[in-house]
């Protein structure tokens, strides 16, 4: 279960330090700056083709030192980034700002989809991903206020 934490958990910060340590360069919109008829982007600017790519790779490449495949770590990478995604066209939809908080939607579709993803690689009971969910949720609202004072976060939850 730690392993499925730690590498959902370096899926959702992997971005915020590439932000910090890249700046605008690479950030390109994921949604090329689409609004739907609502008026409202689809995802908003903050998500970024550079994000998405950092929080997919990143726990690819840290896999194999918690003895997992490298396409584990892809693709719990690629499900805590759709976890994200999802998050953030609906946070757009109900006419949420970027960054803001919307308690539960922001952790749990990001920590479910990895831990039900994990489940080809690592054997995971229901009662083990509610666990995940729960400690993700717990864990990112602590540690958030810690992202906020290393700079990584706009705000912290």
């Amino acid at each position: 279960m730690l392993v499925v934490l730690l590498l959902a958990g370096a899926a959702n910060t992997a971005p915020l330090i590439a932000a910090k340590l890249l700046g605008t360069r690479l950030a390109w919109p994921l949604d090329g700056g689409v609004r739907l008829r609502d008026g409202r982007p689809l995802l908003g600017k903050s998500k970024s083709l550079r994000g998405v790519l950092v929080g997919i790779v990143f726990p690819g490449a840290l896999a194999p030192a918690f003895g997992q495949p490298v396409e584990a770590g892809l693709a719990i990478g690629a499900a805590a980034m759709a976890g994200d995604l999802l998050s953030s066209f609906i946070k757009r939809r109900l006419g949420l700002s970027p960054s803001s908080q919307a308690l539960g939607l922001d952790q749990i579709p990001e920590s479910l989809l990895p831990a039900w993803i994990a489940r080809g690689w690592i054997a995971l009971s229901t009662i083990e991903i509610a666990t995940i969910v729960a400690t993700f949720f717990v864990a990112e609202l602590m540690l958030s206020k810690l992202l906020y004072r290393l700079n990584l976060r706009d705000r912290p939850y």
